[in-house]
């Protein structure tokens, strides 16, 4: 059985299935982060059932093409590599995929830069 996907904890669970993964921070909230480098691939969004998912802005253009009631975008990400997702997509296994996508794009960036201490 797939685990479900459907709120923060659930997607939490399933990242943390994937390889080379745990539980961090970004901007100071929950996220999931590649181990090897640090970068975030998932994260809480501000927005009321959706999440934030990290991906190549190629991808990104592509999803809310093809699912704008999955994937979509407030101003606030546009122009940027990330997206929001809704927990309630009628196609939860292509958001697993895309998941994915965004752990392995994370893990192939190099080492996040530590923030320098004042």
């Amino acid at each position: 059985m797939t685990a479900s996907i459907n709120d923060w904890d659930g997607l939490v669970a399933f990242a943390l299935t994937l390889p080379g993964t745990h539980v961090g921070t970004h901007y100071g909230k929950p996220a999931v982060k590649v181990i090897a480098n640090e970068r975030a691939f998932l994260s809480p969004s501000r927005e009321d059932g959706s999440f934030v998912l990290q991906i190549d802005e190629d991808t990104k253009a592509l999803l809310i093409e093809t699912d704008p009631d999955t994937y979509w975008e407030t101003p606030h990400y546009q122009g940027w590599p990330a997206l929001l997702v809704r927990y309630d997509s009628t196609d939860p296994d292509r958001v697993r995929a895309m998941i994915e996508r965004a752990r392995d794009q994370a893990a192939a960036r190099p080492m996040a830069h530590p923030r320098k201490k004042k």
